[in-house]
């Protein structure tokens, strides 16, 4: 794997889609997951089994209740999220639809990219350092049992190597690096397919239904 492009990764590993269809499923879900409460709190998301051994939990969690993806003003994290919130988030891994022109496709992506920027971009300053954007790709490997330490470290050195030519490779003599900007972060993904990348596993159902 160390000779081939390494490709950024999605901390994300589940597909649910927001369709009218879907809502009444969805508020299923979230009722199992709020134990039949009104909001959801970051201490619900402790008894999901597929998180427990995720080596990136936090940052999904995180992610939940950023209010950048919940499209608030402010930046932050929210203490709780209701039923609207959720219907929020889930609507960053709905699928394509066929009649999107390609104005909306863009935008489409750009929404799903945003997000995981937001997932990247912990501290909310805009920006991800070459270094924490290594960090994530080699945390993201580490869950995969087949992978050895050692072709992990590798590829998220390649990782980091491919983001450094992208991002500090086309600057001028007289810039100075600060971190991987939302810009920069597209062009990595570029030529991608983000659908395949996002997809969500643990808000399955049985999976729920576990956890009690």
């Amino acid at each position: 794997p160390c000779n081939q492009r390494p490709h950024p990764l999605s901390p994300l590993s589940f597909s649910p889609t927001v369709t009218s269809e879907q809502i009444e499923h969805l508020h299923r879900r979230f009722k199992q997951l709020s134990r039949d409460q009104l909001t959801i709190r970051k201490e619900n998301f402790d008894s999901i089994p597929d998180l427990e051994f995720n080596p990136i939990r936090g940052k999904i969690v995180h992610a939940f209740f950023d209010k950048r993806n919940l499209r608030q003003a402010s930046d932050g994290l929210a203490d709780e999220i209701n039923f609207e919130d959720f219907l929020t988030i889930m609507s960053y891994f709905r699928p394509i639809e066929m009649n999107m022109d390609e104005e909306q496709l863009d935008r489409f992506r750009k929404e799903k990219l945003k997000f995981l920027f937001h997932m990247y971009d912990s501290d909310h300053d805009g920006k991800i350092t070459l270094q924490e954007y290594r960090n994530v790709v080699e945390e993201l490997l580490s869950g995969n049992p087949h992978l050895e330490k050692e072709s992990a470290r590798s590829i998220a050195d390649g990782a980091m190597m491919e983001a450094a030519s992208i991002c500090v490779g086309q600057m001028g003599p007289d810039q100075v690096y600060e971190g991987i900007t939302f810009e920069d972060f597209l062009k990595m993904w570029q030529g991608i397919d983000i659908e395949t990348k996002m997809h969500v596993r643990f808000l399955n159902m049985e999976t729920i239904a576990h956890c009690y």
